[in-house]
């Protein structure tokens, strides 16, 4: 199928999973179109926001509005363990022999809830998950189903009985969203929508993307081309989270530590996923800004001074946006 078509084709289907979301969700466009672009690049999503914001009902309306995959909900608590994650070893009786009992991990989408209530050594339970999308269950490993995205949330107000992720674990993540209330105009539009409380299936979501549709639409990001300009324009930005004070950042001072590799390879692939949204075979510098907050947000560190006097890993990448010149 030639490269035109098969983006409007695409083009139609995005819209269409779009709209279907949107059957449950007031507003929160930018929020919408962030995960959906994760998902076009089989990356993981953290979404965090104060409770009441529907994450759960964002992540529940998208898969079931895509057929033939598998959902499966974990609820984060201090008490679970990595067992109860990735499964664990049976004894049978009757057989005389040792079962595995494979864990809610197996699925095509997992919502990971409240992620940061539990301990880190559940949270690692996820890692290998999450990088190999395969699990070591005893002296075995299981491949992941495929396609295989975590969807996590966490709640930024309470601390009490909560563990920050790791480093390690958060950079596992393609993007992080911040999820904010909604205005005046929509929460107007929410009570008439929700003047009851209502099940997912109430919504009538239907399912307008296959699993065929959805590896085709994956494999389609792949082919969207960017100019070496473009990706010598993500390494800058990439450079000037390690080396803010060659580029005359106003935050320098307070940045701990920048971005990985993996922040250029997601930047990169973001952007194509940005470029395929807006009917593009093609990544322009726009792509990247608009994905860049997504994407970095959770992989600068700040220092402890930094984080003193308040300042937020997004005002170190609009002072980046701003300072590192396109090429």
């Amino acid at each position: 199928m030639p490269i035109k078509k098969e983006l409007k084709n695409t083009f139609k289907k995005l819209n269409l999973l779009k709209q279907e979301i949107q059957k449950g969700i007031v507003g929160q466009e930018y929020v919408i179109d962030s995960v959906i672009k994760s998902l076009m690049c089989r990356g993981h999503v953290l979404l965090e926001g104060v409770p009441g914001l529907a994450k759960t009902l964002l992540v529940r309306l998208l898969t079931s509005s895509i057929s033939g995959v598998t959902f499966k909900r974990i609820q984060f608590t201090p008490d679970l363990l990595p067992s109860d994650i990735i499964g664990t070893t049976i004894y049978i009786e009757k057989t005389g022999k040792f079962q595995v009992q494979k864990g809610p991990i197996f699925a095509n989408f997992v919502l990971a809830d409240e992620i940061n209530r539990t301990t880190p050594k559940v949270q690692s339970a996820m890692l290998q998950a999450m990088q190999e999308r395969e699990v070591t269950i005893g002296k075995e490993t299981f491949q992941l189903p495929k396609p295989f995205m975590v969807l996590a949330t966490q709640n930024p107000l309470e601390q009490a009985g909560t563990y920050p992720l790791s480093v390690a674990q958060v950079d596992r993540f393609l993007f992080k969203i911040f999820v904010d209330y909604p205005t005046e105009e929509e929460e107007l539009k929410i009570i008439d929508i929700n003047a009851e409380v209502k099940t997912i299936h109430e919504f009538g979501t239907k399912e307008v993307l296959s699993l065929k549709d959805l590896s085709k639409i994956q494999e389609l990001v792949k082919k969207i081309k960017i100019s070496t300009g473009v990706k010598e324009y993500i390494l800058n930005i990439v450079e000037a989270t390690r080396d803010p004070k060659k580029y005359g950042l106003e935050y320098e001072k307070y940045i701990e530590y920048g971005g990985s590799p993996r922040a250029t390879i997601f930047l990169s692939l973001a952007g194509k996923a940005n470029a395929l949204m807006n009917g593009r075979d093609y990544v322009i510098p726009d792509d990247i800004r608009e994905v860049a907050p997504n994407v970095l947000r959770h992989r600068i560190i700040l220092n402890y001074e930094g984080k003193a006097r308040d300042i937020s890993t997004d005002d170190v990448i609009k002072d980046i946006i701003e300072r590192v010149p396109v090429i």
